[in-house]
């Protein structure tokens, strides 16, 4: 600003004052421009160039694709048939576990089934219907044929169980749910407290005796349904296709909505971002509930075209076995997932398939080129994104370590940056005109979105419960009267644009591929040990990715039976939300609002030298909390325990 400004200066100056030709104000200017560090420019520009005007180009392909559908007013749905129309007996999916292929064709007549089912059962468009299922390829055809109706999908995480459960399915003011089979347990437990009038339905091997009282089986039901197109609702591509439940930053999981348009958005970007075509054939071992599954992963199935291969739950052993028999040419992955393959030990088969892209996030920089050369993967596709979020990033040209980029050039194109913010407290740092200051290259800061409501790609749908969005969203960001989606993540952007993922800010850490929500789990272990303050965070444990949960509980150790609280935490928390680590000090320190302060609990994790109080950690193989001595944080240390 204040070299443009001088520059400017210099220039009515020249011509007006002194009355240079051009030629000798055009020097001026240039070597004023140099001598003032404008040389980084030219250099930023040289080394970014390509890559600014690619992502520009695929940015304008899709911004102008969604004008498009937005005009005509098409969903998924409509796509999917034109997919469907241009090649009906190509294999759209493959489900691993029993090797059932199913054609574009199989796949709309199955939907169409599910659609013209539930509208006989009296569901209409804008009702909601929950989805509580294992990967497998009828997942995809019961979301996808309520969608067909206009019914919206609740996508629900299958790691939950009782209250968190029974939470996802009354706020989402379901008409029904479909659960299968091997979901019965966890729907029995919660059985006596859903609304009578719910409908349920099976899917799967049937047991009556094992299941619900009053739940029918589904697949019997669907081979009877009619197989034609149902009638197309009233919708289009900004209204609600379907929720996906995310913990986000507090209390219990929340419905993200999914619109028709942010579904396509966040599979198109992907796709012509990374050069993916029509003929690849894509590997899912991601939780089809989640947006990385079921959206960049599936998206590419039902609108691109390509044939996805579905594994119920990833598998380190048999990964390559599978991309080898299904000749799979992309692979999706998390962090975790990476290192889970590079732990495994060498084996012929890792060089003998024909995948050509990793597609995915949390890839980390440390062991990014070792993945790629051991396993011969000459593109890794990493993203930054969330399933709610205006900000998605997306590394074009494989910058190690790097989440994606913004263009130092024309940075306005895109409209995110990174703020500062308070590292102890996450709130947002502003300045004297109360704006948020912009960071610089090198500083790390949250990353924010600016929202522009009218813009598909610019859009905050945010969740259905609206007090939910008001803590995502942010005003008076970088102009008065703006607003801005906040992220919740910290990253650092380096001088190229290169932005680099840092750490989740909040309450909230991900631990075993998946977000833990600190307060979920502090109301939790506080109720079991009897209203106790609670604090849990995330801490680094050496050769695991993410951060392991540490509870820090205000109570004595000799007060809690630990044996128990392991067993009742099983029943109360999904696995990857239990704390690792056990923390019992006299008090936990508050600030002036009485939120409990993390910051020096963080830093001092759980290395009995620094920490004076009593430290217990879970042991994997018992079951239960045994004590933190130094013996044990060694091997935890060196990866020999099992976490």
């Amino acid at each position: 600003m204040l070299l443009g400004a001088s520059l400017l200066g210099v220039l009515l100056f020249s011509r007006l004052v002194l009355k240079l030709p051009w030629t000798q104000v055009g020097f001026s200017l240039f070597f004023l421009y140099l001598g003032s560090g404008g040389w980084r420019f030219i250099r930023i520009f040289i080394k970014t160039v390509r890559r600014d005007i690619f992502g520009g180009t695929v940015l304008l392909r899709v911004k102008a694709k969604v004008r498009r559908y937005l005009r005509e007013r098409r969903t998924v749905p409509i796509l999917f048939a034109a997919t469907v129309q241009r090649h009906p007996d190509k294999t759209a999916l493959i489900f691993e576990g029993t090797d059932t292929h199913w054609t574009f064709r199989q796949l709309d007549d199955y939907s169409n089934s599910v659609a013209n089912f539930l509208q006989a059962q009296g569901l209409a468009s804008g009702d909601v219907a929950a989805l509580f299922m294992e990967n497998r390829n009828e997942f995809v055809g019961l979301w996808l044929g309520m969608a067909k109706l206009g019914v919206e999908a609740a996508l629900i995480n299958t790691n939950l169980r009782r209250d968190a459960l029974l939470h996802c399915l009354t706020s989402s003011q379901a008409q029904a749910l479909v659960f299968g089979s091997e979901m019965a347990p966890a729907v029995l437990e919660i059985h006596a407290n859903l609304d009578p009038s719910l409908n349920l339905f099976c899917s799967g091997p049937w047991e009556p005796s094992a299941g619900p009282t009053g739940a029918k089986h589904l697949d019997p039901l669907l081979e009877d349904a009619p197989k034609h197109q149902p009638s197309r609702p009233n919708k289009g591509f900004v209204d609600k296709l379907f929720y996906i439940y995310t913990s986000g930053t507090t209390g219990l999981p929340k419905a993200a909505i999914v619109v028709h348009s942010r579904y396509y958005r966040m599979a198109a970007l992907v796709y012509y971002g990374f050069r993916m075509r029509p003929d690849d054939i894509v590997y899912d071992c991601l939780p089809l509930y989640h947006s990385a599954g079921n959206i960049v992963g599936m998206g590419q199935c039902l609108i691109h075209g390509m044939t996805v291969v579905i594994r119920k739950k990833f598998s380190a052993s048999r990964f390559w076995d599978d991309c080898i028999k299904y000749n799979c040419t992309i692979v999706q992955y998390i962090g975790e997932l990476c290192r889970y393959l590079l732990n495994q030990p060498p084996r012929e088969v890792e060089g003998q398939h024909r995948v050509r892209m990793a597609l995915g996030n949390g890839l980390r920089q440390s062991i990014w080129t070792e993945f790629s050369s051991r396993f011969h993967i000459p593109q890794v596709a990493e993203f930054y994104g969330a399933t709610e979020c205006n900000c998605s990033l997306g590394n074009f040209d494989g910058q190690v370590g790097a989440c994606g980029f913004n263009s130092r050039i024309l940075s306005f194109v895109y409209p995110i940056r990174l703020v500062r913010v308070n590292e102890d407290t996450m709130e947002l740092i502003r300045g004297p005109d109360g704006l948020c200051i912009p960071c610089k290259p090198g500083e790390p800061g949250q990353l924010v979105g600016i929202i522009i409501q009218q813009d598909p790609l610019r859009r905050f749908d945010g969740y259905l419960n609206q007090s939910a969005n008001n803590k995502k969203i942010a005003r008076d960001v970088f102009k008065k009267g703006d607003q801005a989606y906040l992220s919740g993540d910290v990253l650092v952007m380096d001088e190229l644009g290169y932005v680099y993922f840092r750490d989740r800010t909040g309450d909230t850490f991900r631990w075993k591929g998946e977000n833990v929500s600190t307060t979920e789990v502090e109301g939790t272990l506080s109720r079991l040990l009897d209203m106790a303050d609670v604090a849990v965070y995330g801490v680094e444990v050496p050769g695991t990715e993410g951060r392991a949960g540490m509870a820090a509980v205000a109570s004595s150790s000799s007060s809690c039976d630990l044996e128990h609280l392991a067993q009742l935490l099983q029943k109360e928390l999904p696995q990857y939300a239990r704390p690792i680590f056990l923390r019992f000090l006299p008090e936990l320190h508050k600030t002036a609002t009485f939120k409990l302060q993390k910051t020096g609990l963080r830093k001092e994790g759980f290395d009995p030298t620094v920490v004076k109080d009593q430290l217990f950690y879970l042991d994997a193989r018992k079951g239960r909390y045994v004590p933190l001595d130094h013996e044990a944080y060694t091997r935890i240390q060196a990866g020999q325990e099992k976490l």
